[in-house]
């Protein structure tokens, strides 16, 4: 008897495949990390082979450690960084360029061409989105535009573009599908009809025939069966299928309209739940596909996206050398009692919500003899809570809800100091789940959803348990305070690239 579900996170800077059991925890892990490749400054790429490659590893490490058989799972569920685009030919698997993925800058001479005299309003009543180096769409046009070969292989049928789930999926099961959440971020498709739109195609230079057939989060019909040749060496149904915020805000059990998570990874992601009403934002937020659940209606989400928050704390390791692993930010960060008057603002590709200015790049302000790299860690951590504040203040203009409190995941709310100081910035309790992973664990409970492991959604809210809250403790004078530098900060960084 099947009994377990397995579940493919794909993030920016690694691969996990998790298994989980019929009550929601996790059996065992794997994960890897892949290389990140800046071939100049604001060009950010992965090697697809490097990620098939490691995701072949991880599922045989996992399966291994597990003590189980493939035969073993129900189902398989896929959840992936979402905006990074890959082009591959189906006659050969091998992809004509590096993935260029979702924090890439190159684009942005492309975007404002698209924008002409409209800006970049021009398609966000189709596609819920502005125009931004962020999505993918334009990085295909990107290609088309730049690699030798291929626009003429497009035309011709050879060309596949999928984001990094179309390519997983493709290579598990031969099969080319996208699902709504991950095809909503390309800036092709139409949110009312989840449907490739004509108009935007034509409007990048895209042609149809290189794009994935959209599909629901989670599909009784499956995407495919895993290839016996592949790394489960037997044939399962692979039909979760989630871009990695959605998955985390399925996996958080967000199913009514007004709840809303918040993941802190790579970047940083606030999604609200808006049921089955498309939410137009006008304080800078994305309105964006929640997830679509078999033949029901689709949910759609009004989503707050930071580009740099765990990475940030990266490049205090790589770049600077402060620290020798990430873990130790938070010890750093303690030896000072406050930031010590700075901010570090951390526009490393532009900011994203709620500004959406490709012209910013980051900044330290507020600077002193006094400054110690304590002072610049703390500041770090800071930097996090504050942009989560400004998603938040914008999310409840928009959806008219005063969140009383926020659902977080993500490797970084293990993080005690942020987690705190992110409560007393917000001034609602923040609260972390018992099981953490909860991207993976959303791709899992759509993938178990399609097969009949659970019955419904309110099975699933039975699984989710607190492990902890956080209520704030700073006086709100002082928070707003603080506040109020930031905002002055997050000035500094505009209008710096020409």
């Amino acid at each position: 008897m099947a009994e377990f579900i397995g579940a493919i996170d794909q993030g920016t800077t690694s691969t996990r495949f998790i298994i989980f059991t019929r009550q929601g925890k996790m059996l065992a892990s794997y994960q890897k990390e892949h290389e990140q490749i800046y071939p100049q400054p604001g060009w950010v790429e992965h090697d697809p082979l490097e990620i098939w490659a490691r995701t072949q590893e991880v599922i045989e490490k996992a399966l291994r450690f597990a003590g189980i058989k493939a035969e073993q799972l129900a189902a398989v569920g896929i959840t992936n960084q979402r905006e990074t685009a890959v082009v591959w030919d189906r006659r050969t698997g091998k992809p004509y360029h590096n993935a260029i993925v979702w924090q890439d800058t190159r684009t942005d001479q492309i975007i404002k061409r698209l924008g002409g005299e409209i800006g970049q309003d021009r398609f966000r009543d189709k596609t819920g989105l502005p125009l931004a180096t962020y999505f993918s769409g334009p990085k295909v046009t990107w290609l088309l535009e730049n690699v030798k070969g291929l626009r003429a292989d497009a035309e011709a049928g050879h060309a596949l573009f999928g984001t990094i789930d179309s390519w997983l999926i493709w290579n598990l099961t031969g099969e080319h599908i996208i699902d709504v959440t991950n095809a909503s971020r390309t800036m092709l498709m139409d949110l009312a009809t989840q449907q490739w739109d004509p108009e935007l195609l034509a409007a990048m230079g895209i042609p149809e025939k290189i794009l994935p057939e959209i599909r629901p989060s989670s599909d009784p019909g499956f995407y495919g069966m895993t290839l016996r040749d592949g790394p489960f060496g037997t044939a399962v149904p692979v039909c979760g299928d989630l871009g990695d915020q959605q998955a985390a805000l399925y996996g958080q059990t967000c199913f009514s309209p007004g709840e809303a998570k918040n993941t802190y990874g790579t970047g940083c992601f606030m999604l609200m739940n808006t049921g089955e009403q498309i939410v137009p934002s006008t304080h800078g937020l994305l309105t964006t596909m929640g997830y679509q659940i078999g033949g029901n209606a689709p949910v759609y989400a009004l989503e707050g996206s930071i580009a740099i928050s765990g990475a940030l704390v990266q490049w205090l390791r790589d770049n600077l050398g402060i620290i020798q692993e990430s873990a130790e930010v938070e010890a750093l960060a303690r030896q000072v009692e406050d930031n010590g008057g700075i901010y570090f603002v951390p526009a490393f590709s532009g900011l994203f919500a709620p500004y959406w200015r490709s012209d910013a790049r980051g900044a330290i302000v507020g600077m002193t003899r006094y400054t110690t790299k304590s002072h610049i860690a703390r500041a770090a951590l800071e930097a996090t809570a504050y942009q989560t504040r400004e998603v938040l203040e914008a999310m409840n203009k928009d959806s008219g809800v005063a969140l009383k409190a926020l659902k977080v995941d993500g490797g970084m709310v293990v993080n005690e100091l942020l987690m705190q100081f992110q409560a007393d910035i917000l001034g609602v309790p923040v609260v972390r789940p018992k099981i953490n992973e909860t991207t993976a664990l959303g791709a899992a409970y759509a993938a178990g959803m399609a097969v009949g492991v659970w019955s419904d959604q309110e099975e699933l809210r039975k699984y989710w348990q607190m492990e902890k809250e956080w209520q704030p403790q700073m006086p709100a004078e002082k928070a707003e305070g603080l506040y109020q530098g930031w905002l002055k900060a997050v000035t500094r960084t505009f209008d710096w690239v020409e």
